[in-house]
This record gives structure tokens, C-alpha cells and sequence, in this order.
């Protein structure tokens, strides 16, 4: 593939902007009522044990879940069902290793089974 520099820059721009918005759509997405992401009251380290998790886990989502877009369509339904089951057992128990560990194994099971 032979490209001039031109497009090489364009396509560079966009991956940046790309990367960026999806750096920062956590924090605008998981942010306070008024606006603010961090309060006065319990400075630095209070907002990152408050907002760290939320994000990393929003981060992993958006992941795994972009694999199906170039994966096959028999591929899609573990994956799915997966994260549905995930989802369900997180909100269930609220227990956060429960879901993961429960959700990585039905995806394993799945995967073997289906595909």
C-alpha cells in the first residue's frame, strides 16, 4: 500500500482524535451532577479510588466488545451472551469477581461449544 504523506497525516489526526475521545469518554461519562469530577473535600486520592474502578471497568467493556465488529458471525453470540451473563451476575451479587470470573468462563465453555 503506497500512500503519500498527506493521507498518512490525515489518518494519523484521526487514530489521535480516536484514541483521545476514547481516553476521556469515562471521565465525561461517569463525572457528578454538578459538573465537577473531583471535590475539595477529599482531594486526589479520593477521586481516583472513587473513579478508577468505574473506568477501568468501562475501558474492558468497550474491548471486548469491539472484537465482534471483524470476528465472524458465529463468533458473536458467545461473546454476547458472555457479556449479557456478566452484566447480569454483576448486578445480581454485585460482586465484581464473581461476574468476571463467571463471565470468562461461560465465554470459554461457549467458544468451545459453538464455534
Amino acid at each position: 500500500m503506497n500512500t503519500g504523506i498527506g493521507e498518512a497525516l490525515i489518518l494519523t489526526i484521526v487514530m489521535a482524535l480516536a484514541i483521545f475521545l476514547c481516553r476521556i469518554f469515562p471521565f465525561l461519562f461517569f463525572r457528578g451532577k454538578t459538573g465537577q469530577i473531583a471535590t475539595s473535600q477529599g482531594g486526589f486520592l479520593s477521586f481516583v479510588e472513587k473513579i478508577v474502578p468505574p473506568v477501568a471497568m468501562t475501558v474492558l467493556t468497550f474491548n471486548s466488545l469491539a472484537a465482534p465488529v471483524n470476528t465472524s458471525p458465529g463468533e458473536i453470540i458467545p461473546i454476547l451472551v458472555a457479556a449479557a451473563i456478566t452484566a447480569g451476575l454483576h448486578l445480581w451479587r454485585n460482586n465484581p469477581l464473581l461476574s468476571i470470573f463467571g463471565g470468562t468462563a461461560l465465554y470459554m465453555v461457549l467458544l468451545r461449544v459453538m464455534v
